[in-house]
């Protein structure tokens, strides 16, 4: 699918802010997060979302090119033991919103989320983050927009599930970091100990 010398030209580590991903020197938290820490702890990411990459996605969402979600699974990892970071307790994709999840037939987060799981040997729970309803797509919003689109849009089904564990979210694609940031925030409000947010791949 991705061949071993490809994975090392286009998705080598990069140093990066730990609170929201994007490339920041000496991998040292950038200002905005200074500013305003999200209230997750920590992201994980493979790389940017940006060619050729972005066609791995483009594929696992539109053509359910179902494959790229374990080899984002794998490469996750393999990149996540060599950080040597404190793993999650369990682990938990980011839901989609029910229209898109019937009209699509699978959640891409699930499809990495759990054989991610398998991999690292940490449980997975598909439904624990829940949607409250079908929120208006993000991508034509701006940042404040998103933030206010996306308020009390997840319940947490199992709250004992969730308090005083470290809890990891998956998803395919990080953009602003809004709907994570609202889906992290339910997770704390919940006693969640940490959260930390492991998408694949991160716009830049």
């Amino acid at each position: 699918m991705v061949c071993t010398a490809c994975a090392a030209r286009h998705l080598a580590p990069k140093p990066r802010c730990p609170f929201c991903a994007l490339r920041s020197t000496r991998g040292r938290a950038c200002t905005l997060c200074l500013a305003d820490p999200p209230p997750f702890d920590a992201v994980f990411t493979l790389g940017d979302y940006a060619a050729p990459q972005d066609h791995l996605v483009l594929a696992l969402k539109s053509g359910a090119a179902l494959p790229h979600a374990r080899w984002f699974a794998d490469a996750l990892a393999l990149r996540l033991a060599a950080a040597a970071l404190p793993l999650p307790d369990l682990l938990i994709p980011l839901p989609l919103a029910r229209a898109r999840l019937a009209a699509r037939g699978f959640n891409q987060a699930w499809e990495i989320a759990r054989p991610l799981g398998r991999q690292l040997g940490i449980a997975t729970a598909a439904t624990l983050l829940a949607r409250r309803g079908d929120a208006a797509t993000q991508h034509m919003l701006s940042l404040n927009d998103r933030l206010a689109n996306v308020q009390d849009a997840f319940t947490v089904t199992h709250p004992a599930a969730v308090a005083g564990r470290h809890i990891g979210i998956v998803d395919d694609v990080m953009t602003t970091g809004a709907t994570l940031r609202e889906a992290a925030r339910v997770l704390k409000a919940h006693g969640a100990a940490r959260v930390t947010v492991l998408p694949a791949l991160r716009t830049p």
